[in-house]
């Protein structure tokens, strides 16, 4: 029988962390699954690293871009390669328990209604050292999807829920991943449109904050540049009027009533009301550089 679970794993200069992060992923108590990991032209021994474990273990894939198409791009390219009902994105810097899987699993065959499972997190420093509790607050069970819509945008802090498990069939309804920083907001919001977010209630997942990852200074347009875009991406993106667009866009594509969608649009015109001055400040910040 086909296995139920891709874990799909995009790296980048990745050779710190991506041992603790396979090995984790493969440790998991659900062990039916293909592991692809997508390489965006890594130039340190990433690549070695992925061959030992191709050879290690045989649920392992190892694909490599010719060129870096950038972070959102490669998680994009990841989702290209899923043939099976279940998506579990993944980092090479975090790492997960090994139940976690085995738990998201048994939520999405249990409720077809859900298209996201995850879990509480524990944010960790470099070298672990330094640990805190993250308390996740996007347990979306509403019948009604411009409420969870609504919610997820008011609630939401840290952005790593999308690497919870994902039913395919409704992220493959969605635009995916944008160019743009911030875009994993934009994808889950739309995401919460065509069905509900499980939270389960245990820490299960470590994520990893150091200098090198691309969230670590988000505003700074180098560090975005270095750890986020493609090569020769230019660091100055419009990325908020690029995200209040794409909610726009979802709201427009999803399968919602009239009554609905006029509801979804009329928040994101009061939340664009509401970022006016960062929007008009980022259209002058632009128009200076032309």
């Amino acid at each position: 029988m086909a296995p139920l679970v891709t874990i799909g794993l995009p790296v980048f200069n990745s050779e710190r962390y991506l041992r603790n992060s396979l090995d984790s992923l493969l440790g998991q108590t659900y062990a039916d699954f293909v592991l692809i990991i997508s390489d965006n032209a890594s130039e340190d021994a990433t690549p070695v690293i992925c061959d030992e474990y191709v050879r290690q273990d045989s649920r392992v894939r190892y694909y490599r871009n010719a060129t870096n198409i950038g972070n959102p791009g490669n998680f994009n390219r990841v989702f290209q390669l899923v043939e099976t009902p279940y998506l579990k994105w993944s980092t090479s810097d975090d790492w997960w328990e090994p139940t976690f899987l085995e738990k998201a699993v048994a939520v999405l065959q249990s409720d077809p209604d859900v298209v996201l499972c995850y879990p509480q997190a524990e944010i960790v420093d470099a070298e672990h050292g330094d640990t805190s509790r993250y308390h996740d607050v996007l347990h979306l069970m509403q019948d009604d999807p411009v409420e969870r819509f609504i919610a997820l945008l008011d609630r939401i802090g840290l952005t790593h829920q999308h690497l919870g498990l994902i039913r395919t069939e409704a992220l493959r309804q969605t635009h995916l991943l944008g160019s743009h920083v911030g875009s994993d907001i934009n994808l889950l919001a739309e995401l919460a449109l065509y069905g509900k977010f499980y939270e389960l209630p245990e820490v299960l997942f470590h994520r990893r904050f150091h200098n090198k990852s691309g969230s670590w200074k988000r505003g700074d347009t180098r560090h975005e540049a270095a750890y986020y875009l493609a090569s020769g991406a230019s660091p100055r993106q419009l990325k908020h009027w690029k995200s209040h667009l794409a909610f726009v866009r979802a709201v427009l594509s999803a399968p919602l009533t009239v009554g609905a969608r006029v509801r979804a649009l009329g928040y994101l015109a009061r939340r664009g009301y509401w970022e006016r001055s960062m929007l008009w400040s980022e259209l002058r910040g632009q128009k200076r550089t032309v």
